[in-house]
């Protein structure tokens, strides 16, 4: 018996075909998104996945610009919620570390290190920077701009270190796993207050974070 493949419109095949290259990265490595690895997943042929791509490296890219926007949404709640003064810096700094930990980045970004497809990473860092700037609905002086401009740099590399061995270093100097995204808090919200950019009770809540 033969297996009919139902044709689906052009961005709705790609979207699926990126959902389960996302799966394939979170739960098996990078190495292991590959256009065959994707077709087989969804049930197309590799020449179709090639005709969506072009190549296994535009499917890397197509794959990080797909990670952004999958955190984009969640992204905006806590830039929203901080502007209004009822959410806070910390959920902006978890989200940047999930973004590279939990929701693959960070193996995807060490993988096109290697690979020598850095531009595969623009994405990325390119949503976590439009959440540092839309977080100001104010212009910012150019002062302020380049606080949060450093603090963004900061606060990325931070967070791809701690998804690339994060937890096997705290786990052998004996410190909390939790410690890099704390110090991550503290660095952030201070560029925040720099900035002139923290509602007034976030700041007061931000003076009591232990050093």
């Amino acid at each position: 018996m033969t297996t009919t493949r139902r044709r689906l419109p052009q961005e709705e095949s790609r979207r699926v075909a990126l959902q389960e290259a996302r799966k394939l990265l979170i739960e098996t490595g990078p190495q292991a998104v590959t256009l065959k690895a994707v077709a087989a997943r969804v049930n197309r042929t590799h020449a179709n996945l090639l005709h969506h791509f072009g190549s296994a490296a535009g499917l890397q890219q197509a794959l990080a610009e797909h990670l952004a926007e999958t955190v984009c949404d969640t992204i905006s709640e806590a830039m929203f919620a901080a502007r209004a003064g009822i959410g806070s810096p910390r959920e902006v700094v978890d989200l940047a570390f999930d973004a590279f930990d939990r929701e693959g980045g960070g193996a995807l970004a060490s993988w096109m290190l290697v690979t020598g497809n850095e531009s595969a990473l623009d994405p990325i860092v390119a949503t976590i920077q439009q959440l540092v700037d839309e977080l100001h609905p104010q212009e910012l002086e150019p002062g302020a701009q380049r606080i949060m401009h450093e603090a963004t740099l900061a606060l990325v590399v931070m967070a791809l270190g701690d998804a690339l061995m994060g937890e096997r270093l705290a786990s052998s100097l004996g410190v909390k796993r939790q410690t890099t995204r704390e110090r991550a808090e503290q660095m952030f919200t201070a560029a925040l207050m720099r900035a002139g950019d923290l509602p007034t009770e976030a700041t007061n809540q931000a003076e009591n974070i232990p050093a």
